[in-house]
């Protein structure tokens, strides 16, 4: 009898179980537990970060979906999450739009620190770190039977980026948390253009650009939120589109610029503009053309903090930027190119006629001909018809004498 009771007792809480799932994609041997760290996932993407959820052992815990919300915003549609039951198992989705992320109450902490970029040299770096949770409603009550659920999540984003997709051609990148990491990197472009405008973008002829011609280039961002800045940290070409390639020339890095480049714009907007004239490589004196990459290091920065981290050339006093988090940012590679130049050519081209010209001369060589033919034949006649004068016969007329 106690054992039937017993096995009673377990085909009624498997019927319960089964009954609490009912409808959803999700399996009593597996989600019959309360929530683990395994059961959210983070995703941080450029424009939105993205939040999935294993609703099963939600269910089990005694909560149905709309009891999850961002950083206890119950009362807000919009800081809610939504079904997804065409996966195993079912999954609740939060996203969360890096535009407006305050708006459910999510913080965006920026921290700067001085360390080193992507090649080794000192420089002051900022990190994005998005955190906030998703938890479950408390109960009116002083006393609750069912477990408060809460669970973290952070997005590190770090800010300085290696931009090289550019080449140039010259004649001559149950309590769960869980963090993440995001890049921006996909949000930047390394553009070339033709004049000051910045509107028609760089034509290289096949031939090649000629040397000292002015190439005008911008690091832009595109499908990003408003609150970060483009700041060109450092500038360099190579001959090759390896960023790492030894062989080097820099345009501008600090305070030090080469005098042929021009720096228009930097950390003021979502777009940093600068120029320089092409050149050519001394190791492709051989070639008819030598190619050039351009590459950037780039950094994203708050609009209020940009100026802090622009260097400050001259004879004036460094900024003193307090290290608030002494991490060091990833690095990510942009680059442009190539640009193409043309070397000088010392051998004059030889002439060549086209088929007009060519028939033209033909025309008048057939003209003279036939004009000196015409010139012969002519005098021929003339002396044909000409008969010298014969003396006169006859008796001399004395009268004449």
């Amino acid at each position: 009898m106690e054992r039937l009771c017993v096995i009673l007792l377990l085909v009624s809480k498997t019927f319960i179980v089964n009954a609490q799932f009912n409808g959803f994609n999700c399996d009593a041997n597996f989600h019959s537990r309360f929530p683990a760290e395994r059961d959210i996932s983070v995703y941080c993407g450029v424009q939105t970060i993205t939040l999935k959820i294993n609703f099963c052992p939600v269910l089990f815990s005694g909560y149905t979906d709309t009891d999850l919300a961002l950083n206890g915003r119950h009362g807000d549609a919009h800081c809610r999450g939504f079904i997804n039951n065409n996966t195993f198992p079912t999954v609740v989705l939060f996203s969360i739009s890096l535009s407006t992320l305050e708006a459910c109450g999510n913080s965006l902490v920026v921290s700067t620190a001085q360390g080193p970029n992507a090649y080794g040299n000192l420089s002051l770096v900022q990190i994005g770190n998005i955190a906030g949770y998703i938890d479950t409603p408390d109960p009116p009550t002083v006393i609750s039977y069912l477990p408060g659920l809460l669970y973290k999540f952070s997005c590190s984003y770090p800010l300085e980026y290696l931009v090289n997709n550019t080449q140039l051609a010259s004649s001559a990148a149950a309590i769960s948390v869980k963090d993440s990491n995001g890049t921006f990197v996909s949000t930047l472009n390394l553009l070339l253009y033709n004049d000051s405008t910045y509107v028609h973008h760089l034509a290289i002829p096949v031939s090649g650009l000629t040397l000292k011609t002015r190439v005008f280039a911008a690091v832009k961002a595109t499908n990003l939120d408003r609150r970060w800045n483009v700041l060109m940290d450092y500038c360099y070409t190579t001959p090759s589109g390896n960023p790492n390639d030894e062989l080097r020339y820099d345009l501008f890095f600090g305070c030090d610029k080469d005098p042929q480049t021009t720096v228009f714009e930097n950390g003021k907007s979502q777009m940093g503009r600068f120029s320089f004239e092409v050149f050519r490589f001394v190791k492709h004196k051989n070639q008819k053309m030598s190619t050039v990459f351009l590459h950037c290091v780039t950094k994203l920065c708050r609009s209020d903090d940009c100026p802090l981290l622009l260097p400050i050339c001259g004879k004036r006093k460094k900024r003193n930027v307090s290290e608030r988090t002494a991490v060091a940012s990833d690095n990510a590679v942009m680059t442009a190119g190539p640009i193409i130049t043309r070397s000088a050519q010392l051998n004059s081209p030889p002439f060549k006629m086209n088929s007009v010209t060519s028939a033209l001369i033909s025309a008048i060589a057939i003209l003279a001909v036939m004009s000196i033919c015409f010139f012969i034949l002519s005098l021929s006649l003339l002396r044909g018809k000409y008969t010298p004068p014969t003396p006169l016969s006859g008796t001399h007329n004395p009268a004449f004498s």
